[in-house]
């Protein structure tokens, strides 16, 4: 699993980052930078316990630090507040559209569904894992059929590029979503959350395309 972890933590982009070939729900990889290099110690649901070193790219400026870590133990996500439009608006980050981009919106209508909520949030313009995680996953059409009538999808860009940046209105809406979901900052981040609001899983990049992120999504959600 690759992450690219921004907000000042580690370099923006994590070049040659080993990535696992398969999801792994209980596996948590910490990344630690020094003098350009990063060291990513992972450990397994058995207790294993693997050690990568790679040289990280040229650091890009640090987006904003989000406040408070967010808790391990599952939590309910109160539905976003913000002050914008009620209908859907959709994600247009590059090679990914047809997903909210607006997580009250992305939770009213899992509720009337009655379906779980992916929430990915992506730095689409410095975050290699998160452009590979899009054209490899989240923008193939296998993908949208599956997901089509089982999930409500929802997308949150973090782009450092100027050209890129999203509107004024759209970038509260990212934050706030952030603030519930991402605190820590994650790049890429995959979070699952039942109808009601309960983060169910988050996870990194997974290799393998649609069949491995779907073999992921039926082992945190078997209804799937």
């Amino acid at each position: 699993m690759s992450r690219c972890t921004s907000f000042g933590l580690v370099p923006a982009i994590l070049l040659g980052l080993a990535i696992s070939a398969g999801p792994a729900l209980a596996q948590k990889t910490t990344l630690k930078a020094k003098n350009d290099k990063v060291k990513a110690k992972t450990t397994a649901a058995d207790g294993t316990v693997s050690k990568t070193k790679t040289v990280a790219a040229t650091t890009a400026p640090a987006a904003p630090q989000p406040t408070s870590p967010v808790a391990s133990a599952p939590q309910v996500v109160q539905p976003a507040t913000m002050a914008v439009a009620t209908a859907p608006v959709e994600a247009k980050a590059e090679g990914i559209t047809g997903w909210i981009s607006d997580l009250g919106a992305a939770q009213a209508q899992a509720k009337a569904t009655n379906r779980p909520i992916l929430a990915v949030f992506s730095g689409s313009d410095w975050c290699k894992p998160c452009i590979m995680y899009e054209q490899e996953v989240f923008a193939k059409p296998e993908f949208a059929a599956y997901a089509k009538d089982k999930l409500v999808l929802a997308h949150f860009d973090f782009p450092r590029q100027k050209r890129n940046q999203p509107s004024a209105a759209q970038l509260k809406l990212n934050e706030a979503a952030a603030a519930q979901l991402n605190r820590e900052g994650d790049f890429p981040l995959a979070v699952v959350l039942s109808p009601e609001g309960k983060v169910l899983a988050k996870t990194g990049y997974i290799a393998g395309g649609p069949a491995a992120f779907e073999a992921y999504l039926k082992k945190v959600v078997p209804t799937l």
